[in-house]
């Protein structure tokens, strides 16, 4: 019988940093891209079914009933599983700097019947490895997979062909310990050795916990400021300082529909919030990181800038579809590479240099390269400064003035400004400051509805958008201003839904797209700040309390939520949620974080 992808909410998260397992409540690795998260999937049933590669590790048992957590302020995932006959635990996890995939099976009590079934499909489903086995101790048996570039090589209990699928069988008992490990190599170099795993498991807890050491909490909150920072790390590649917006490629934001995009890239803007909220934490090697990332990722002329690129800048990311994956419970189609990368956002530049003020408020030193390339950025936000864009949202429809676009180049040019006037940098303030309060006054006389009071999506319309929330945020006007107080009424009529924020109105056809999506929580998130910032104290702990229990099991968050089926909608796990999360945790524990820093 065919299975069907868990729920998007049913799965966990494992992580090196590099790239990302996703295993379901039911024991099944259904997502898993090696060497990096942009990597083909060796494992790819979550955008289709078993068929397209998966690998299910579970008791045989039918009803065996399964509990599971995080090992601490880890991504060591320990799932406890209790039948009829006994209880095991199966710890799985990622080792750090290393290619490979640990599941240990321990027995706890009586006796558990374990089943594992192991279907490889390289290249996103289109490659079916030729596989032997290279090892004949049926306790310790070695299975070789190769396909193309790719190499596999499975180690523990031995799994028997069953056509183009493995399987095997073993019972945990009391004090016995049993290891599968996973490992990946160019098919070209020596197959991986064996891995350690007692040495791994103890490495990989002590550098998870170490790292969260750091992470200050926020009473109620504590707990997913916790696991949001943690996801947001796990995102955030440790050579290249690249930080990707999602894990997952062609989640749906509308289920049946066409809104299916690949987020396993760095997107400027995602990546410097991702920065603001690590900087709010103390993590200022992050930013020394991450501008080095975007050093090299902007070199040359800064015409080019794009607004995304690959984990280690790689600048060519066309958005293709796949035939080989069905789509998610039938979502087609799947996409790899992102067609936004040839989009002009004018938001964009404004964010990054924002999130570069942070960092020198946080006291990283800037180089002659960096305030270089800030400068470049300046230059170019000058030359485009009348350019209409595709908006925070990627709309792929008629180009507008998007207020909140034409309000990050205010910011982008305020924050040079500044860069020169507070902090005796080099740059032509004189230049940037008259254009900064000429955009400011258009904003003032074409982003406002003159009817209603309100700040509007863009200059040609009354609608309002989410994104607007933002505006004090990086200090255009204060939260309490007339404006943004009737933008909040306004979205609270027209954007709620179901107690969630959308981010805008479909209906309006602005994005371009047919069919419909569902609250974006991010956005929410930003209603909670806003509310904080306004006083509105029971109201944001009553909206950030209805957020946070959208979190998963092991505390995870989406894209988007369905209220209606209480289903998560959209890539996961989603640094842009996660990293909201964090802000309005921040604000309302009046902690010294993002805010400060845009004000």
């Amino acid at each position: 019988m065919t299975m069907m992808p868990a729920p998007i909410e049913s799965y966990a998260l494992l992580s090196n940093c590099r790239t990302a397992a996703l295993v379901s409540d039911a024991g099944s690795i259904d997502w898993l891209c090696l060497p990096r998260y942009d990597a083909a999937s060796i494992f790819g049933a979550l955008l289709g079914d078993e068929e397209h590669g998966r690998w299910s590790l579970r008791p045989a048992d039918p009803e065996a009933t399964a509990a599971r957590r995080y090992d601490g302020d880890t991504f060591v995932l320990v799932t406890r599983w209790t039948t009829a006959t006994g209880v095991a635990d199966v710890i799985e996890f990622l080792p750090i700097d290393e290619d490979v995939v640990v599941r240990r099976v321990v027995g706890v009590e009586g006796t558990v019947a374990f089943e594992s079934e192991l279907r490889l499909r390289f290249d996103y489903a289109r490659a079916l490895p030729w596989v032997r086995q290279i090892g004949d101790d049926d306790a310790a048996a070695v299975l070789l997979a190769i396909a193309g570039p790719d190499a596999v090589v499975v180690r523990g209990p031995r799994l028997r062909p069953d056509g183009t699928t493995h399987r095997g069988s073993f019972t945990a008992r009391p004090g016995t310990t049993v290891d599968s490990v996973l490992a990946w190599d160019r098919s070209y170099h020596p197959h991986p050795a064996a891995c350690d795993v007692d040495a791994a498991l103890d490495a990989t807890r002590r550098w998870w916990t170490e790292w969260a050491s750091r992470v200050e909490g926020h009473g109620r909150w504590a707990d997913h400021v916790m696991r949001s920072m943690l996801v947001l790390r796990a995102l955030t590649h440790p050579d290249t300082g690249g930080i990707v917006a999602a894990a997952t490629t062609s989640l749906p934001e509308d289920p049946g529909g066409s809104r299916n995009w690949d987020y396993r890239f760095v997107w400027l803007r995602d990546a410097a919030l991702t920065l603001e909220a690590y900087l709010a934490h103390g993590y200022t090697a992050a930013a020394e990181r991450w501008r080095g990332w975007l050093l090299r990722a902007v070199a040359g002329d800064p015409a080019d800038v794009q607004i995304m690129y690959g984990l280690g800048g790689e600048r060519d990311l066309p958005e293709r579809e796949l035939t080989s994956l069905p789509g998610y419970r039938g979502s087609a189609p799947v996409r790899i590479g992102n067609g936004a990368v040839d989009q002009y956002q004018g938001d964009v530049i404004g964010e990054v240099l924002v999130a570069l003020e942070a960092a020198r408020l946080a006291g990283v030193a800037e180089t002659p390269s960096s305030w270089s390339l800030q400068r470049a950025l300046l230059a170019q936000v000058v030359e485009w400064v009348d350019r209409p864009d595709h908006g925070i949202w990627e709309m792929r429809g008629d180009l507008h003035h998007f207020t909140h676009s034409r309000a990050m180049v205010w910011a982008a040019l305020d924050r040079g400004v500044r860069a020169v006037r507070e902090h005796g940098l080099e740059g032509d303030a004189d230049v940037w400051e008259r254009l900064r309060d000429r955009v400011r006054a258009e904003i003032d006389a074409t982003g406002v509805d003159a009817a209603g009071g309100h700040f509007t999506q863009h200059d040609t319309t009354d609608e309002v958008d989410a994104s607007l929330l933002l505006l004090p945020l990086v200090g255009f006007c204060a939260a309490d201003d007339p404006r943004m107080l009737a933008t909040v009424a306004r979205i609270e009529r027209d954007l709620l839904r179901d107690g969630f924020v959308m981010r805008y109105r479909t209906a309006a056809g602005t994005d371009g797209l047919p069919g419909d999506e569902h609250p974006f929580l991010a956005c929410s998130f930003w209603l909670v700040e806003q509310y904080a910032a306004t006083g509105r104290i029971d109201d944001a702990t009553r909206l950030m309390d209805r957020l946070c229990a959208v979190a998963n099991d092991v505390g995870l968050l989406s894209e988007e939520y369905d209220p209606a089926t209480a289903h998560h909608i959209g890539n996961t796990p989603q640094a842009l949620s996660h990293l909201a999360l964090v802000g309005a945790a921040d604000a309302l524990a009046g902690h010294v974080g993002r805010a400060a820093h845009r004000t």
